[in-house]
């Protein structure tokens, strides 16, 4: 099974990825350093993230997926940093 997902931080920030294997224990690959910034040493003390599955496909192609999670990207934003710890695809604030 590989799906898209979005996890969902204490602060409301997303980060969305995929996984390949549907592994119950990956929470993505976002920048450490990026998210450490948004965090105080005693926020960091105590706190849970969400993990959404977002789309799952038994049969689609590495180039589906990647396409899936790209949509989902920027569908909700989270390459804005306001929004979320993506930094790929590049954010445009600009009306498509």
């Amino acid at each position: 099974m590989q799906v898209v997902y979005r996890i969902t931080y204490p602060n409301g920030k997303i980060y969305v990825g995929q996984d390949r294997t549907n592994s119950i224990n990956y929470f993505g690959s976002a920048s450490d350093e990026l998210i450490a910034r948004d965090f105080t040493w005693e926020q960091r003390q105590t706190f849970s993230v969400t993990r959404d599955i977002l789309w799952a496909s038994e049969n689609a192609t590495r180039a589906e997926v990647n396409q899936v999670e790209v949509e989902m990207i920027r569908h909700y934003r989270s390459n804005d940093p306001a929004v979320g710890y993506n930094q790929w695809p590049s954010y445009s604030s600009e009306v498509r």
